[in-house]
């Protein structure tokens, strides 16, 4: 049986996401905010702005009419900026059918409140937790669209919706695996992105796989504390959300976090990082939020402090490095 599949969001990733839900064999929809772009998918089967030569399948449709994409809707992936997604759910209210399984596939902290994404989508909709997901894993969007092979994956409260995203979501390429752990599949997906912005520093001054290696490795530990301490399991930090999510964003050229990491690294303020980039990279936006998050629970994260501190050019890049914590969890020698 056919799923009717809304994508709202035409950008790299949203993209991206509905050709793998359409090559699943699903009735999907992508809403696009330009007409252009809807009607250039429609003709050309092209998103050339964000996913160039990349062919998309026909039978993937798009349209800039909200009502239209979203009307009959059995899942609703969001794809849109994290900083925009209240607002925009706030516009989509009474559109979405009440029965409709609620996917978020952002991976950002919302400035103001502190909030992830499932959190908003829950206090601005009124959904039962039951019936919102979230997709995160080690997903680089036009590898992706390549078809290059990868996984993900899908996490609910309800294991029967996330197994019915997995469904959705699988296809020859493109493997999703379900748990329960919102909270660790969300912060590994949101927390790496800080990683990948430190690592992008790193690679900017022109730092070796030694420094890198190091970053990485203490920067998931980082996280992990973090994430814990927020009520997610450790085992979710150390699979595809987390620890695989990291590896595949912090070094890839494909990565937006670890390209604004580089070019900060190579003394750009971070105007002209934010305006050099052509998509948001969602660890900028995120680093603050987290760090009063952290601050609260009364956390440790001085990877992510330091990053920060290169944000607000306070810290010169080449001052950046994995500081140890005073609380070691690394295997004590004999």
């Amino acid at each position: 049986m056919t799923t009717r599949v809304a994508v709202m969001g035409a950008g790299s990733w949203g993209t991206t996401f509905a050709k793998v839900l359409a090559d699943a064999g699903n009735d999907v929809i992508l809403w696009a905010r330009r007409p252009d772009l809807a009607d250039e998918i429609n003709q050309e089967h092209r998103n050339g702005d964000y996913l160039p030569g990349i062919e998309l399948p026909e039978g993937l449709k798009a349209s800039s009419d909200v009502a239209q994409v979203l009307a009959g809707a059995e899942q609703v992936y969001l794809a849109v900026p994290s900083q925009s997604l209240r607002s925009n759910l706030l516009e989509w209210q009474g559109l979405i059918a009440e029965d409709a399984i609620l996917v978020s596939l952002m991976k950002g902290v919302e400035k103001d409140t502190g909030l992830r994404m499932s959190e908003v989508i829950a206090e601005v909709t009124g959904f039962d937790l039951d019936q919102i997901c979230v997709v995160s894993g080690p997903n680089l969007s036009l590898e992706i669209a390549a078809e290059q092979p990868t996984a993900s994956v899908a996490a609910c409260k309800s294991l029967d919706n996330a197994e019915a995203v997995a469904k959705a979501s699988s296809n020859a390429y493109f493997t999703t695996f379900t748990n329960t752990d919102v909270i660790g599949t969300e912060f590994g997906g949101i927390l790496k992105n800080l990683i990948a912005v430190a690592i992008g520093i790193v690679n900017g001054v022109g730092y070796g796989q030694n420094t890198k290696a190091s970053i990485m490795t203490r920067g998931l530990a980082e996280i992990s504390r973090f994430a814990v301490a927020h009520g997610a399991k450790s085992k979710t930090m150390n699979g595809l959300a987390g620890l695989g999510d990291l590896i595949a964003t912090a070094e890839s050229p494909l990565s937006r976090n670890h390209k604004a990491g580089e070019m900060l690294g190579k003394g750009y303020r971070l105007n002209e990082v934010i305006k050099r980039l052509s998509q948001t990279a969602e660890g900028l936006a995120s680093i603050a939020p987290v760090l009063a998050l952290a601050e609260a629970k009364g956390i440790k994260m001085p990877i992510v402090e330091q990053v920060y501190q290169v944000m607000q050019g306070k810290m010169h890049p080449r001052e950046i490095a994995p500081h140890l914590t005073h609380e070691s969890d690394e295997p004590q020698g004999e």
